[in-house]
């Protein structure tokens, strides 16, 4: 498999698999945040994801010509003597992984380096690893390890550097994610916490293409179509992206805008070049004309 392949695979989950996949919980009470969440769920039992776990189900993905690197470095990263070794084999990894677009495995490593240089860029790498395998994976084990650990990472990155907006956004996403799975963080975080925090960066930098899709995503969750499109339009003013063109055009169907949603579909079709993408794009602008 090709690395254009797990690209094209990567995207379609994302776009797929997770508008639908945990409704955003928790009730959020200031006006400005209203419209972003909705109940309380029970929590989730929660299991011990170790990064070989995560690993071993990447590699069935990428196909053994793109594991067998990765193989090398992970038989060489058990048998590394000292911290030094162990460290750039760490790098390399977490870079391999990039590579493939698995944040899983890849997310798991940047945890490993930032423990050992505490450097920001370090926690913040390793959160937003982390913020995106739980967005892809379908893996109800695997989730709450995910979110917990972007959580972990985001908070010393926010540590570091408290003003940094890449960490807010990711610290605020994360919260949300958690409340969604009905854990309860021990130091704080709700989905309260997490919308303010996405609120108060979209407040700073009206154009932030993270934070806005997170708000659009959270608002088409409860209901809150208007919103959404405002949301997603501001993204794609900015860089039309497939995933805000395809949530703009779920936007506009729930909102009965049929016209602007299969413009917002064919937008998608031409930008993915997909032949399963495609044919479910297709299915959805037949049933609008219908």
């Amino acid at each position: 498999m090709y690395k254009k392949q797990i690209v094209v695979i990567v995207i379609v989950v994302a776009i797929m698999g997770y508008l639908y996949s945990l409704p955003v919980k928790g009730l959020i009470k200031p006006k400005e945040a209203q419209g972003h969440t909705n109940a309380a769920a029970p929590e989730r039992r929660r299991a011990v994801v170790t990064v070989e776990m995560v690993s071993s189900a990447a590699k069935i993905l990428i196909g053994p010509a793109l594991s067998a690197q990765i193989n090398d470095l992970e038989g060489r990263l058990k048998n590394a003597s000292d911290d030094a070794a162990q460290l750039d084999l760490q790098k390399q990894l977490a870079k391999h992984w990039d590579d493939v677009n698995q944040p899983g495995p890849a997310a798991f490593y940047y945890q490993d380096i930032a423990r050992k240089e505490n450097k920001f860029e370090d926690w913040l790498t390793a959160g937003s690893r982390f913020n995106d395998a739980f967005k892809l994976t379908q893996d109800t084990l695997a989730q709450p390890a995910f979110v917990v650990n972007a959580i972990a990472n985001y908070k010393n990155a926010v540590k570091q550097m408290p003003q940094n907006l890449d960490a807010k956004t990711g610290l605020g996403i994360a919260y949300v994610n958690q409340t969604s799975l009905g854990i309860t963080d021990p130091d704080g975080g709700s989905p309260m916490q997490g919308i303010m925090l996405l609120l108060d960066v979209v407040k700073q930098d009206p154009d932030n293409r993270n934070a806005n899709l997170s708000l659009g995503m959270f608002a088409m969750k409860s209901g809150q179509y208007q919103k959404a499109v405002t949301r997603f339009k501001n993204i794609i003013a900015h860089k039309p992206e497939v995933e805000p063109y395809f949530y703009l055009a779920e936007s506009y169907k729930q909102l009965g805008m049929k016209k602007e949603a299969i413009d917002a579909y064919q937008k998608c079709r031409e930008m993915m070049p997909d032949s399963a993408f495609d044919q479910r794009i297709d299915e959805y602008i037949k049933e609008l004309k219908n």
